[in-house]
């Protein structure tokens, strides 16, 4: 879409959210005022209760609550403790259940802007993102040693670094054992040469095999095949013995100098081939699912921006580091140029067609076999490996499902559908065959995020038709009519474990940072939101992750992970657009942060979210005040609701006050 449509369609869709806005208003007046539920036809919007959706309520006393709070519930009319605005009465009904329901005409409908999607099965995109960097190919690394006890009379390469070519001269060794063998092999020669004379057979096959095993005895000592010829056709020996190169490469290490006398086996040179190379990458434990050996990966070095190198994962680390909460994957990728220096950091992506039970659809790789050892050998039937020679397995074994298998579908949710408050995960279904349309707030049990979609565990099934645009409209209209929402509904707090208030006060400063780049980004400044978030690596070393425990513990390791993959695209983006794309996912995990850990500031902070942004929805926190929209900056500054005002947490395990509803 181009900026002129969007800025078009947004400004659209701005003025349509205010007159929404203005009409809910006008019904809560109008509606409680004079008793009637459907505000003298102003907006048919009503609260049920019933399963039906038939709007019945019983008065009964009198209670006064505040429109801009309706979690205040007060006996007698009089003004709001929290805004100290004009309290108004409101009826209650006699069944206050949990389960409620919107119910309004097609026209309100289109006028809310609610749009649906259905829920369904399908294999939905995933993309792993993972940190990393560059080492040698260890199956290509060569340790080149003495085979003689000798002095180093010669190095030809004396230095580290130095490319070199298989049977290149690497150094001249004197030693008093090779002229011994040379000796034998001279004398055994001439034996041969003059037996020719002899009678005896005996004696000529004796000669051959002295021969052959002088040899032999040079071949062990790391003489060549055309070294020994060419003793045998001098008829001398050679004082020096040369070592040469096994492989061609780099020369990465040196031990010994001119000089140095040595032993048999003793280290001299090591030498690496890097027309291969190993990336090693941190791979976090609730990423494990998608990654299966012979998946294809995109590497991106820092040292080559804007270029992708391919990639297959060859080994999925056995064991999990306790401390990072990550597993090494490897990585083989072609490195012909030489190019890919052992050292580099690098990032590395995985696009993933996730399906149920963790595994993972491929085309490419249906019915397909493929040789345990190296991931690029795929054969389409079985068979052993031209590699190594290894029995190839099936695709099957490894995690892959057969492109044609509709039960291997995972059940998944649009994002955009789905509101979530700390531990909890909101959505609003459309009720079926309702004579007119009817939302139901519904709790679910998500699985992990792939790419606009979540995975469902429990609350939601095949079929059912979830709000994906309109959601909090619905949320506000239900909090307009004095009903606790969704969203303010009380959740049981997620168990911290570890010493909580330290490590609250600890995160302040990615708060600080964090706020600051927000306030940039809505003031169109690219440059010093970036600088904001520039340290944010460091930020979280700072913080004590021994402070945390068991599944708190493992919580924030997540957290890191995202917010330094999130961090680094942030801090290279060279377009507002592209580093705003990056600060919704920040804003994603600090809004987890600070919902599961709350904050130790002086002032609350504001949850704001935007309905347009990215044409999904978007959230970020803020200080208190002025709505400043950092997705759309000054096109769009004020577009966003206030849902919740986080206070700060002063000791509490866990933060967060419902303050929620009101437009700024």
């Amino acid at each position: 879409m181009s900026n002129s449509t969007q800025r078009n369609s947004s400004s659209g869709s701005l003025i349509r959210w205010a007159g929404l806005a203005a009409l809910i208003a006008i019904v809560f007046y109008v509606g409680v005022m004079t008793g009637k539920p459907d505000g003298s036809g102003i907006l048919n919007v009503t609260i049920s209760d019933e399963a039906n959706g038939d709007a019945t309520t019983e008065e009964s006393s009198t209670t006064w609550t505040c429109a801009m709070h309706p979690q205040v519930r007060m006996p007698e009319a009089g003004l709001c403790p929290l805004c100290a605005m004009d309290l108004i009465p409101m009826t209650q009904s006699l069944d206050d259940s949990e389960s409620r329901r919107l119910v309004m005409s097609p026209a309100d409908q289109k006028l809310a802007e609610i749009e649906t999607s259905l829920v369904e099965r399908k294999f939905v995109d995933a993309k792993i993102r993972m940190v990393g960097k560059i080492e040698y190919d260890e199956t290509l690394v060569r340790n080149i040693s003495s085979y003689v006890p000798g002095r180093i009379d010669r190095l030809f390469v004396n230095f580290t670094g130095i490319e070199v070519k298989k049977g290149d001269h690497l150094a001249e060794i004197y030693s008093p054992d090779l002229l011994t063998a040379q000796e034998e092999l001279i004398e055994a020669a001439r034996r041969v040469g003059n037996s020719g004379n002899e009678s005896s057979k005996f004696l000529r096959d004796s000669d051959r095999r002295a021969l052959e095993s002088a040899r032999e005895k040079l071949r062990l000592l790391g003489f060549s095949d055309r070294q020994i010829a060419s003793i045998e056709e001098r008829g001398t020996s050679q004082e020096h013995m040369v070592v040469t190169s096994p492989l061609g490469g780099i020369v990465v290490h040196k031990s010994l100098n001119e000089g140095d006398y040595v032993q048999t086996g003793s280290h001299i040179y090591t030498v690496a081939d890097l027309s291969k190379v190993w990336v090693k990458l941190d791979a976090y434990e609730s990423d494990l699912p998608w990654i299966h050996f012979g998946q294809h990966v995109d590497i991106q070095a820092e040292a080559y921006p804007g270029e992708h190198f391919d990639g297959i994962i060859a080994f999925i680390g056995p064991t999990l580091d306790p401390v990072t909460r990550t597993v090494k994957i490897r990585v083989n990728v072609e490195n012909s140029d030489g190019r890919l220096k052992p050292g580099i950091f690098v990032k590395g992506t995985v696009h993933s067609r996730v399906a149920s039970g963790g595994r993972v659809m491929d085309p490419g790789l249906a019915g397909k076999w493929i040789s345990p050892m190296h991931p690029e050998v795929v054969e389409d039937g079985p068979g052993d490996c031209r590699v190594c020679g290894m029995q190839l397995i099936r695709a099957e074994e490894l995690g892959y499902v057969n492109s044609t298998d509709d039960a291997a579908k995972p059940l998944v949710v649009p994002a955009s559908a789905v509101m979530k408050t700390g531990n909890r995960a909101i959505t609003y279904i459309s009720v079926p065959e309702a004579p007119n349309p009817t939302f139901e707030g519904r709790e679910v049990i998500l699985g992990p995020r792939a790419g606009d979609y979540y995975l469902v565990e429990a609350g939601l099934r095949a079929g059912d038709r979830v709000v994906t645009n309109g959601n909090f409209n619905i949320d506000s209209a239900l909090q307009i009519q004095a009903k606790p929402s969704m969203l303010s509904m009380e959740a049981e707090s997620p168990g911290l474990e570890g010493d909580i208030a330290t490590f609250r006060i600890a995160l302040s400063p990615l708060y600080e940072a964090y706020l600051n780049a927000q306030a940039h980004l809505a003031g169109d400044q690219l440059a010093e939101a970036q600088s904001a978030l520039e340290h944010v690596g460091h930020l979280l070393d700072d913080i004590d992750m021994t402070l945390l425990e068991n599944e708190t513990h493992d919580f924030w390791m997540e957290q890191i992970r995202s917010l330094r993959i999130v961090a680094a695209d942030f801090a290279a983006a060279s377009e507002i657009a592209v580093a705003r794309e990056s600060f919704d996912e920040i804003s994603r995990v600090m809004i987890d942060l600070q919902s599961r850990f709350g904050h130790a500031g002086d002032a609350p902070y504001m949850e704001v979210h935007c309905p347009m942004a990215f044409d999904r929805g978007a959230s970020w926190l803020q200080r208190v005040g002025t709505v400043a929209n950092p997705f759309y900056g000054a096109e769009m500054l004020d577009c966003g609701t206030v849902v919740t005002e986080h206070a700060p947490a002063a000791g509490r395990a866990t933060g967060g006050s419902a303050h929620a509803g009101h437009n700024h």
